[in-house]
């Protein structure tokens, strides 16, 4: 089967950013991880979970650290509620989700908080050759600008060119003066593009 999920950013609204995603049911939620990187914008810079309703809510599916330290439950045991963490690279989206309408919380970044929700929309009994995007909104925040905040300090920067960040601000984002931040852009061919180039999947 074939999984069709809608998700946002949450706490960007002007304009809104989403992505409505289709995926096969049996990938693992690392290989999910990875669609929502490409499909969102991001670059992978950063450790993830996913949980129900964020921070503290249980089950929580994440990846190791690089020292190897967390301790994992059976995928097994994940629909028994107990409050513990699971492989995302064992876990698979059907232990998971049961029924549309299903939700699940995505958090980026634990420094940033990019804070995701993610509404499975549709099933089909038909799986697909590779994941792809069906449509959006709305660009991406960059790595490391510091959260909703930082990311809004940095868009009103960028509305005034006497501001003394704003000079610097200039070539981190990769612009020139006289450019324009375009909050809107979003290319969805570009994305299944990206998106047909996973090699893992």
């Amino acid at each position: 089967m074939a999984y069709q999920f809608k998700i946002q950013l949450k706490g960007v609204k002007k304009p809104p950013v989403y992505r409505v995603v289709v995926v096969n049911d049996d990938i693992t939620f690392h290989q999910f991880h990875e669609i929502i990187q490409i499909s969102m914008g991001w670059l992978n810079y950063h450790l993830y979970q996913f949980s129900p309703t964020g921070y503290g809510s249980y089950p929580n599916i994440q990846m190791d650290t690089p020292e190897g330290n967390l301790e994992f439950a059976p995928v097994s045991t994940l629909k028994n509620g107990h409050r513990h963490m699971f492989d995302s690279f064992k876990v698979k989206l059907t232990d998971y989700f049961q029924a549309e309408q299903d939700k699940i919380t995505y958090i980026y970044d634990f420094g940033d908080d990019w804070t995701h929700s993610i509404t499975l929309m549709n099933i089909t009994p038909l799986k697909v050759d590779r994941p792809y995007v069906t449509k959006g909104k709305g660009k991406c925040p960059p790595e490391d600008c510091g959260g909703i905040y930082g990311y809004e300090h940095m868009l009103e920067v960028l509305t005034n060119p006497k501001d003394p960040e704003y000079k610097e601000l200039l070539p981190w984002l990769g612009m020139e003066k006289g450019d324009v931040y375009d909050v809107h852009e979003f290319d969805v061919d570009e994305v299944n593009e990206e998106l047909r180039d996973m090699i893992n999947l």
